[in-house]
């Protein structure tokens, strides 16, 4: 078995600068509190809890006073920012500039569109950390959509401004903006706006040239992420013999035969030494 670690996979720069931020603060102190998980992977999160790294809710801030709480790369609405100075909490914002720079981009939009009883309509994930970060820019009155099936909440006689979360697939936000164009009053007042992650963006052309490239591919994430799953699908659309797995434990022997060229891969949450994890068990196998 020849076997191969994609070397575009593993964290995204924003994933990486909130990591890097959690462990800072845990070599100098030796505890701090996440507001959910820093990451959508389990067995990261698993090891940075063993670092005295724990993860809390909104609901828990009330009581940390005089606490440290990571923000981590998702983003936070406003509220949450007004709910740790009222309590005395230090906020470590491992916000993604990314993030940060669409929570402000849509604050603009909400503001403008106020001025004309516009709507800020936002292609996400409905309950997603982030997309709850980019809602609460609008004081929470953004119109939430995950495909076409959402679009009878948005008036198409009113001015829309069209912004995706930045882990979404582009090419479902493109069908979404023709569908949304579609169904537009005449001379209606309509923008969308890129704002999909440029690593999201080419990930996905590198993710299926490398699955072409190998006879069985393993698609490494947890099981809670959005950009993990979409990924995965692109993988399987161009190798049928693609697995989603969470663990080095899941593997499956009878997936693989002899001389094949088995390749490892991940979503931009999936952390290289997992996915090295994943290849020794491979090796153990010795097909």
């Amino acid at each position: 078995m020849n076997i191969i670690i994609d070397n575009n996979a593993g964290f995204c720069f924003g994933v990486v600068k909130a990591i890097d931020a959690a462990e800072r603060e845990l070599d100098c102190t030796g505890s701090l509190h996440c507001l959910g998980d820093i990451v959508h992977n389990n067995a990261e999160v698993d090891r940075l809890r063993s670092k005295g790294l724990s993860v809390i809710s909104h609901s828990d801030l009330p009581s940390l006073r005089g606490g440290r709480v990571l923000i981590r790369a998702h983003g936070e609405p406003p509220s949450t920012y007004q709910l740790a100075r009222q309590h005395g909490i230090t906020l470590v914002d491992a916000t993604c500039p990314i993030v940060l720079a669409l929570q402000q981009r849509i604050r603009r939009g909400y503001l403008e569109m106020q001025q004309c009883h516009g709507q800020v309509v936002i292609f996400g994930k409905p309950g997603h950390a982030e997309v709850i970060g980019l809602t609460g820019q609008t004081d929470n009155t953004a119109i939430v959509v995950s495909g076409p099936d959402d679009l009878d909440s948005v008036d198409f006689e009113r001015p829309v401004r069209l912004y995706s979360q930045t882990t979404k697939s582009p090419e479902l936000y493109r069908k979404l903006i023709d569908n949304m164009q579609a169904r537009l009053a005449d001379g209606a007042d309509f923008k969308a706006f890129d704002t999909i992650c440029s690593r999201v963006t080419s990930r996905v052309s590198q993710l299926q040239q490398f699955a072409r490239q190998v006879d069985v591919l393993l698609f490494v994430s947890g099981e809670g992420s959005s950009n993990g799953r979409y990924l995965f699908q692109y993988c399987l659309n161009v190798q049928p013999r693609t697995h989603f797995l969470s663990d080095a434990a899941q593997i499956d022997a009878d997936w693989f035969a002899p001389g094949q060229t088995v390749g490892v891969t991940g979503a931009t949450s999936t952390p290289r030494w997992l996915m090295e994890r994943v290849a020794d068990r491979l090796k153990q196998l010795c097909i």
